[in-house]
């Protein structure tokens, strides 16, 4: 191989194994809030959901043993 062939071989190697390394997939952190205005039990994530945007949160969601309304936003 000529010294040119052998030199575009690593320059691509190069840019191959470097754009594996420079794309990694990050994910948000989910921050959670008890809601104030949801009375009761939480039984539909949707009902929490409206309550929660009515709020200022992106959503919400129902959790725990004693089914409370929890609302949800990207930290």
């Amino acid at each position: 191989m000529g010294r040119k062939s052998c030199f575009g071989l690593l320059l691509l190697l190069f840019i191959v194994l470097a754009s594996q390394e420079i794309v990694v997939p990050t994910e948000a952190r989910v921050c959670q809030s008890q809601s104030h205005g949801f009375h009761g039990t939480c039984l539909r994530h949707h009902n929490c959901a409206l309550v929660c945007r009515n709020e200022g949160f992106s959503g919400g969601r129902c959790r725990g043993f004693r089914r409370r309304c929890f609302c949800t936003r990207l930290c």
